[in-house]
């Protein structure tokens, strides 16, 4: 059960399921990019102080599942975690970005909440899902 946390006027235990594709499903995810992109997310993460929670890197799609205060938007939390993982990755892989045609992620995403009952579920579901 994932705790629950506080900010100074709120206390929440908001947790959100977010998944996003590469453009055009494109497989542009080896091993070492996974790698790469679970540093960026993490990275993000800690900046933002936000908590995640799983996250799995698919070569053409990435689960991610995060903790953060109810006063982000979870539009905000996905915009965050695509826009400045896209960037870091086509700045620091060149070559990505020749592969990946420019644009690393579809505009599209899923995002689904979870309290304490179903979060073990959605977080054992990201763990299971490595088909590397």
């Amino acid at each position: 059960m994932h705790k629950i946390k506080h900010t100074r006027h709120a206390t929440y235990q908001i947790n959100y399921h977010i998944v996003w594709i590469s453009k055009y499903r494109r497989k542009v995810l080896n091993k070492e990019l996974a790698e790469a992109t679970k540093d960026v997310l993490i990275g993000i993460a800690q900046e933002k102080e936000w908590d995640i929670l799983a996250v799995e890197v698919q070569p053409d799609h990435i689960h991610l599942f995060v903790s953060a205060p109810p006063f982000v938007s979870p539009s905000d939390i996905t915009k965050a975690f695509k826009g400045v993982s896209a960037r870091k990755l086509l700045v620091r892989y060149p070559a990505l970005a020749k592969r990946a045609k420019g644009a690393l992620w579809s505009s599209s995403y899923y995002i689904g909440t979870a309290g304490a009952v179903s979060a073990e579920i959605i977080k054992r579901y990201i763990e299971e899902c490595q088909d590397y």
